[in-house]
């Protein structure tokens, strides 16, 4: 049984990565179960919650919010009777990625959270995995995809 690490932070978008993902690997068969391990990111508190909020709380609501999470996409999973292994996040997620590799001995990982605009997303994969090819060299600036499409989309409107 092949396994895949999901991970996710919101049902309708992980729903519907996860249904491109099998249509793509859909042919004329049927698919063979997969494992899938879901990895619930919880969004970020800020700092100054702890003011108002115990830390036993702040747990409690995680809990509650990645079970409210889990029972709208496992059910979808199920029914096409592949197994489920479900992790709330609870550190960095290159340390749990590792961990979790390791103990599943997978290979697959897809990153199914939902991008949000200004927000830096914390890495899945430690950086020096995703060092660029050998004698290809980086900018030493990025622009994200989506200022990017409002500057474009600013020229076009320019015109």
């Amino acid at each position: 049984m092949e396994t895949v690490i999901v991970y996710i932070d919101d049902a309708a978008y992980a729903r519907q990565q996860l249904a491109s993902v099998l249509d793509a690997g859909a042919t004329d068969t049927q698919l063979p179960p997969v494992h899938w391990v879901l990895v619930a990111c919880a969004p970020r508190m800020t700092h100054r919650i702890s003011k108002w909020v115990s830390h036993s709380a702040r747990e409690n609501w995680r809990a509650k919010w990645s079970d409210k999470l889990f029972n709208e996409v496992s059910p979808w999973l199920r029914q096409r009777g592949d197994r489920i292994t479900e992790v709330l996040a609870k550190g960095p997620l290159t340390e749990l990625q590792a961990q979790l590799a390791a103990e599943h001995r997978s290979q697959h990982l897809l990153d199914a959270r939902r991008p949000k605009l200004g927000h830096d997303m914390q890495p899945v994969v430690a950086p020096a995995a995703e060092a660029p090819a050998a004698g290809k060299k980086q900018p030493p600036w990025s622009l994200p995809g989506a200022i990017a499409g409002i500057f474009g989309l600013a020229l076009v409107l320019a015109e």
